[in-house]
Order: structure tokens, then sequence, then C-alpha cells
């Protein structure tokens, strides 16, 4: 029979979004798979074709101010403020679902003032790194090793780049240097060239606007550029034009000739630039910065080949660019920690003097969610939803993972722009097709979605509230199935949208039915003395609406006529949250009378009082009030009624901050003939149900719960798993008490110690050890049985350990001590001290063994060590074997010396009796005898007492 969950009472993050970048340093691999990133003081590894995170670096307290990953994605190199620069190697894990493990190689201290700039070379054998002093030094990866260190710069190093000229260019230079050596009469100076290494060159620009070239062989500065007159934040070579491009904050970008670095050509660029770089093998650079648009520049002609865009936001200006020659496309780095992937496919056939619309967008990836204020399921098949994120832009991130591998779980899909202000509220429709948003900038938007056309676009805009909009609500209710509006919602709009502001409004807007007219108020309501905070609409019938409010009270209206038709008064803060039930909800009853909500349904709100509360449609009273919350409720949302019974809460915990969004995922829409097809399959497995006593099994109930610590937790309803699992434990355990008492009743000491120490019962052990102390004694026996002598001898590692610390326990109380006296003797005089003092050790080493191989002998047997430890695995995991002798140790002496103390007041006793009977003649002597063995009673003492 199928098992019965009457309430929802466990739940479980199945996923979990977490950000992976909330700026500063990004660096990715020259495959363009991996990409490293700054995640405040830790660094992160994350795999670009999934999403997911391989790697977590922990930071070493300070934040950091930049990081590198060789091209290679060999070794990643984190530095801090801390004047710290570690070095890691990664080595990639395939089998484990591609993680990635970091080994730290070397701390060394590079610089006496922070690293702001690092870069590796094309080899991943060298480094560069910039400080903040205007030295530049270059390390040896392998070797840990200073190999070159270079001054010349009097700000801070902003831009460092490895590159290799012509060597025919750097034999021609070397030659030049040699003739002015000879007529200097310094020709015992000369370094002899190498040809392998003659035209490594370093790059390094500054602060203060100069760009110096550095030889790697002779060590010495071959250029100075003083061309900009601001920050260098760009620097590249083009092997196939040879030439440098250099770019800076000053609004330029120059091309130098790298034969004789002289200034090939200035492009006035008119913009400040944080990157810039070459593709299409020197045909074209790139410029980024404080517009948000890639622009793409000829290198013959100096002339932008990419068309005029739109200037994007502050918050979304460009950072940083990276790219690597073997890649065809760009990933732009952006202000408010985005990352867009550019695709550069239209330059592969380009012509100089012809022009391009801007590159494509090929991906968008959120670095972080940030705040998450609302958020919402959208699509006909729930695959998507909307996340409203403390910016004017709504995000839309899939939920389903391609066949291909073009997108992933979590993957931005689209942005909706058209907000000027930042979105705090969101409301979906019962099809998932259209979503209405509320924002700062005092209007409200309906968005039409067609996730299969991949069209998202703007359908109307409500203007007319004096402030901003804190609440927008979407008709609930479903047509009627087969009707034009369930089977073609995306051609029939919702009819109306209310919405309510911080101007103590509440407005209700006839949608049109086409795009490009004006949506109107039907009417306008002055409905609270506060801010509005929520807004619902019922979902058995569309004459309702609720809203919430700052001045702590909740009102019911006539959606048509807009008259306030109830109101729910009890709460002692402002209510921040109100949802009507949904149709199949039972019916609570009240608490003295009986009586049952009526058939108007119920509704549910949160307050900053921090209760929630129900209340009924029929009278408009509280129906339950619950309380538990630490801090004021700001989401509330209703459970789908369970066919076994009613559905109650549970508590999730997985976020670190206040959670503002709350959804629960709707069922997916489904045509007329599959809801007709559905509702045949479930009238016909219910019957089947019925006639063999079963539950049929309810579709996984999921929640997505989002929170100012920009996490998104995904929850699946376990209740059913849970209780299941809980009877099969439970069952399992009595059936393991019942064999222990059965070994127990035979004798099979064995067993019964061995099954006692891996069930984890110290009380049925202590017993079995009391029964075979106190009982009969065997001659030549520790313990009493030389069976258990046996037994002891025998024991594993894990199960010794286990055995020690019960005894350890026991030997703490008084009562049981003298247990544990009999079988700490035993187990020091049967096992060696050898292996008692490594015992831990060993075990930590075959516990690491187990992990690493598989079908080896004796796997059980550590195994069940292992689960005689589960419940104090957690308080004594760090304890040695020289903490458990040293308790042993303690209260050990502390029972000799009580046994000494019973001994000397025994002696005076018998003094004192002796004492006694010399005074009395003898008169006691039989008494004292008595008592001198074992048949001493309480009476003989009293009437030994009486007679003297």
């Amino acid at each position: 029979m199928a098992l019965r969950a009457e309430t929802k009472t466990t739940f479980e993050a199945a996923r979990v979004i977490r950000p992976f970048y909330t700026g500063g340093a990004v660096a990715l691999s020259e495959d363009g798979k991996l990409l490293a990133s700054t995640l405040g003081e830790e660094a992160l590894i994350t795999s670009l074709d999934t999403g997911a995170i391989l790697s977590r670096i922990e930071g070493d307290g300070e934040p950091i101010t930049t990081l590198a990953l060789t091209p290679d994605a060999s070794y990643l190199i984190i530095c801090s403020r801390s004047l710290s620069m570690r070095v890691f190697a990664l080595q990639s894990l395939e089998n484990l679902e591609l993680a990635v493990t970091a080994k730290l190689l070397r701390t060394v201290k590079p610089h006496t003032t922070p690293v702001v700039t690092v870069a590796a070379d094309s080899t991943s054998s060298l480094l560069a790194t910039g400080a903040a002093d205007g030295s530049v030094k270059v390390w040896d990866l392998r070797g840990g090793y200073t190999t070159h260190t270079f001054h010349g710069h009097s700000g801070v190093i902003s831009a460092l780049h490895f590159f290799q000229v012509d060597p025919a260019d750097a034999v021609q230079s070397t030659k030049s240097k040699k003739r002015k050596n000879k007529q200097r009469g310094t020709e015992a100076e000369e370094v002899q060239q190498d040809d392998a290494t003659a035209g490594y060159r370093l790059a390094s620009g500054g602060e203060d606007g100069k760009v110096r070239v550095w030889d790697l062989h002779t060590r010495e500065s071959v250029a100075t550029l003083d061309a900009h007159v601001s920050v260098v934040r760009g620097l590249s070579y083009s092997p196939e034009a040879r030439v440098l491009l250099t770019a800076s904050r000053d609004k330029t970008a120059i091309l130098c000739d790298a034969r004789t670095w002289q200034q090939q050509s200035t492009v006035a660029v008119l913009q400040s630039i944080e990157s810039a770089g070459f593709v299409g093998n020197g045909r074209f650079f790139y410029t980024g910065g404080e517009t948000a648009r890639i622009r793409i520049w000829s290198t013959e002609t100096g002339k932008e080949v990419s068309e005029e865009q739109t200037q994007g936001v502050e918050t979304e200006a460009i950072v940083d660019v990276l790219h690597h020659p073997r890649l065809t496309s760009l990933l732009s780095v952006h202000a408010d920690q985005t990352l867009v992937l550019h695709s550069l496919d239209p330059l592969t056939s380009l012509a100089s003097n012809q022009k391009i619309p801007a590159l494509p967008v090929l991906r968008r990836i959120s670095g972080t969610h940030d705040e998450v204020i609302d958020l919402a399921y959208i699509g006909s098949d729930r695959g998507l939803l909307a996340l409203a994120t403390n910016l004017e832009d709504i995000r839309l991130i899939t939920l389903q993972t391609s066949g291909d591998g073009s997108s992933y779980f979590g993957a931005d899909v689209a942005l909706l722009k058209g907000h000027t202000d930042i979105v705090i509220t969101m409301s979906v429709d019962w099809s998932g097709h259209w979503l209405a948003t509320g924002a700062k900038d005092n209007t409200a938007k309906l968005w039409r979605l067609d996730p299969a056309s991949d069209d998202y676009t703007c359908y109307c805009t409500f203007t007319g509230h004096a402030e901003s909009i804190g609440a927008v609500s979407l008709p609930s209710a479903a047509p009627a199935v087969g009707s034009k509006e369930y089977d073609r919602p995306l051609d029939y709009p919702p009819k109306f949208l209310v919405t309510g502001s911080q101007d103590k409004t509440v407005k209700r807007w006839t949608v049109p039915t086409e795009t490009g007219k004006a949506p109107r108020a039907t009417y306008t309501r002055k409905a609270h003395d506060k801010d509005i905070n929520a807004l619902a609409t019922s979902y058995s019938t569309t004459s309702l609406f609720a809203s919430a409010s700052q001045d702590r009270t909740v009102k019911i209206w006539d959606t048509e006529t807009g008259e306030a038709i109830g109101v729910l008064r009890g709460h002692k803060r402002g209510v921040w949250s109100v949802a009507f039930s949904p149709v199949g909800t039972p019916a609570l009853t009240t608490s003295e009378s009986g009586g049952a909500s009526s058939a108007k349904g119920m509704v549910v709100t949160g307050s900053g009082d921090k209760t929630v509360r129900i209340w009924s449609l029929s009278d408009y009273s509280c129906l339950r009030t619950f309380e538990g919350h630490a801090n004021s409720v700001l989401k509330v949302v209703w459970l789908p009624a369970s066919k076994a019974g009613r559905g109650k809460g549970a508590t999730l915990d997985n976020h670190i901050d206040r959670v503002w969004a709350l959804a629960v995922k709707p069922p997916s829409l489904l045509s007329t003939e599959a809801q007709t097809q559905q509702g045949v399959q479930d009238q016909s497995m219910q019957d089947a149900d019925d006639e063999e006593g079963n539950v049929a099994v309810e579709p996984t109930l999921e929640l997505v719960s989002g929170s100012a610590d920009s996490t998104l937790t995904f929850w699946h309803d376990t209740t059913s798993a849970t209780a299941l699992a809980t009877t099969q434990q439970a069952t399992q355990r009595v059936e393991h008490d019942q064999e222990l008492q059965n070994h127990v009743r035979a004798a099979n000491y064995r067993e019964a110690i061995v099954l006692a120490l891996q069930l984890n019962h110290p009380k049925r052990l202590l017993d079995l050890f009391t029964t075979v102390v106190n009982g009969p004694r065997e001659p030549d026996s520790f313990v009493g049985k030389k069976d258990v002598d046996a037994v002891i001898g025998s024991l594993s590692d894990g199960q010794l350990w286990s055995l020690l610390r019960r005894i350890r326990d026991w030997n703490a109380n008084g009562r049981t001590h003298n247990v544990a006296q009999h079988v700490l003797y035993a187990i020091l005089r049967l096992i060696p001290k050898a292996r008692l003092l490594g015992l831990r050790d060993r075990r930590r080493n075959k516990a690491a063994a187990l992990n690493t191989t598989d079908g080896e002998e004796g796997e059980d047997e550590e195994l069940a060590g292992a689960m005689a430890e589960l419940s104090t695995r957690d308080a004594k995991s760090r304890e040695s074997v020289r903490d458990v002798l040293d308790g042993l140790k303690a209260y050990t002496q502390r029972h000799y010396d009580r046994l000494g103390a019973v001994s000397e007041e025994r002696f005076v006793l018998l003094w004192a009796l002796q004492q006694m009977d010399a005074v009395g003649g003898g008169a006691i002597d039989g008494v004292v005898g008595e008592g001198m063995g074992d048949g001493l009673s309480g009476e003989d003492d009293v009437v030994m007492l009486n007679g003297v």
C-alpha cells in the first residue's frame, strides 16, 4: 500500500543558483571553457558550458586585487591586499563531473605594495606582476622565482601584456645596439643574443599615461611610448600587422609600429576605454568602455567598421573584455556583474571599408542576481523564471538544460528593457505568457512572452500614478477549457490590471485588445493611509481583489465597481504580502463553533509583526494565526491542495539574508485535447487506486525562493520519501535490536558485541559487559569469560576505537566504573601498545583508502565502524587516542583515591572493634569474625551495638 502523506513537512534544496562574480578581476582560459572570477575574498572557477562552479578557493582574509588564469588553465594566480600572491596548480577531474582541484603551490610576497595587475604569457610559463609602486616583476611559474625586475613607471601599473616580435626585427635591433656599444668602447659588456628568446617582450602601461616595452633577454627598456595623458587600460600586439595597440581612458587608441616604435596612427574613440585588443588576425581591433558597447575598428584605416550603437547606462559600462586569438568570440565584463559573449563571425569576410551591425550576442551570463526582489514562473511549460533583481531590467532565466549544450539550468535567456528605474513587483497571469511589472519610475508595463519563438516584447505601458508602483496583479482565474482564450492565450491579453502605489491609491486598468493603444484607468480609489505593499486577485472569481498596506490593514475590493467590501484588521504592523486561496483548498474549521469557511474562500497575509494569518472571506474573521518567524514575514504563498490531506508549512533554511521572493511552480499549461485526455487518465488511475486501496502518486511540488543574498533555491517536496525512509529505518532498527537480543540470550558474544557497536547501542553493550563481569567467572579470564576476551582481542581498529570511547564514558560514572575497569584491563592486556597509540592515524589512512578504492576486502567492517560513530562524529571527530586515555586516567585515579579512603576507614573500623573486644572481654569476637566474612548483616550490627 502506498504511503499516505497527510502533511507537507519536509522540503529539500534540489538546486541552488548562487553568484559566482561580484566585481573585480576576471580571467578566461585559452579554450574559452573555464572562467576564473572574484567573489568577495574568494576566487571561483566556473564552466562556461554548464554554468557549474567547479572549484572554490577561499581567501586569505583580505579582498582580492587581481587574479590571472594561464592560457592552458594549469595555474591560477591570486593577489590580495594582504600583499601576498598565491599560486595554485589546477587539475581537471573529468570523472567527477568535470570538477577542478586547486592545489596551493606557494605563497609569496611579490611587492611591497599591493599587486593590481597580472598577466601570463602564451606558454603559461611566465607571469608578470605590476604593483601600486610602479614596479614590474616577471616570475617563473614552475620554479617560483623572479626572473626580471623593472622600474620606470611613476604610478600604479594598470596594464601588462606579453608578446613576441619577429626575430629578424630583434636581430636588427641587436646589431644597432652592438654598433653603439663599439663606439662607446663597451664591447666586453655585450650580451650574446639567442635566436630562441630574442623576440620576447613585455609591455607595461601605468597611470602616468606611459607605455614601456621591455626586452626580456637584455633586461632593458627598448621603447618608451609617451602619447597618452591618462591611465593606460589596454595593450595588445598583432604579429601579423607587427603593431602594438595601446588604449587609454583619455578616449584614444594608438597603433605603434613594432619595428621602429613610432606612432602609426591615433584613433579618437571618444569614450573612456577600459579594454582593447586585436581580432581577425590583426585586421581589426575592438574597444570597450563607458558606453557599454563593443566597437570594432579597422587597423589599416583607423575607422570604425561597426555601426553606431545606442549608449548604455552607467551600470552597464564595460570594465574588461576577454579574448584569445583562437576564440571566435569576445567576452565583455560589465559593471553590473554581467558577462556578455559576442560572436566574431561577422568579421570573417568583412572588408576594411564595410560596415557591420553590432556584434551578435551569443549568451548573457549573470555573475550575480543581486538582491532578488520578486520572481515568477513563465511560459506554458513553466520552463522560464522572471527575476526582478534590484535593477530596471527583468531577467529571464531557463530552468531546463538543452540536449545540445547550448543552454543550461539557470542560464540567461532574455532581458526585458523598458523601465527607467528599479523594478520592485511582478505578476504573471494564469497562462504564463503575460507578465506585469511595476517600478519606481511610477509606471507599470505588460509584457507579452512567447518562449517558443523567442519573442519578448512590451505590450503596453500604464502611466498615471504619482509615486512608485509597489504592487501589480493580473487576473488569476483561468478561462474555461476549450475557449479561444484558453487555446490561444498569446492572442488574448488579460482583460484588466490592478496597480497599487506609494501614493496610497489603487487603479484598475482596462488592457487594450490591440498593440499601440494607450490603456486607460477604469477607476482610481484612495485605498489606504500608507504605502500599498501587495495586491492579489482571487482564483475562483474575477470579481475580488485584495490590497495590503503599511497601515496594518488588508482590504477586499470588488473588481468591477472598485468598492471596498471588507477590511481585515488584526495585524500589529504593516502587511507585506497577501494571497487568495487556490481552487480546491480544504476549508478550515473554527476553534469553538466547529463551522467552516464558506465557498468564498480564504486569504492569507504576512506582516511585519512576524505572524501569518488566514482570514475567511465569508465574515472577514481571522481563522488561524501562525507564529514562529523571528522577523517580518515578507512573502506568503499557498501550497497546492494535497489529494491525500491538507497541506501544512515547513521551515526551509538555505539563505543568509532576508527572503523577498517566493513562488510555487504551477502545473504546465495543457491544450484542450491534452486536458481532456489527462482528465480521463486521472479518473482511470483513481478508480484503479481505489480498487487496490492505494493513493495516487502526486507530482513533485516545487518551490523557489529568492533573497537578498543573491541566491535562488529550488525546493522539492520530499515529505513522502522522508516518511518512507524514516519508517524503513525504524523497521530496520527494530529488526537489528531483536537480532541483538537474540545473540545476547544465545551467548553469541562476538555477534552481540559487534552488532551493538555497529548500531551504536551503548546501553545494550554496557548491559552485556555487566552480565559477564558480575556473573560466574572463568579462571584466567580478564572480564569473566574467555570468549569475551577473545572477541575484544579480535576487534577491528574502528570497533576498538568506538569501544574505547564508550569505556571512557562508563568510567566517568561511579555505578559503571567497575565494568569499565574490567574491559579496559582486558584491552590493555590483549592489544599491543603500539597498535593503541597509532589507532587513530591508521583509521584515517584506511578511511582514505576506502574512499579511493572499490571492492576491497574488509569494507563492511570499516563501514560498520564508521556507522558506530555517526551520532558523535561532529563532536568527537577531532579526538585522538591521547584525549581518550587522558579521560580514562583522570577518572581512574579518582576511583583509586576513593578506594584508598575506604581502605583507611575499614582499617580504623577494624581497630576500633578490636579495642572494644579487648574492653568487653571478648564478648564481640564473634561479631568481628562475622564482620570480616560474608555473613555480616544489618541486624547483627544493631545487636552488637546494643550489647556494647
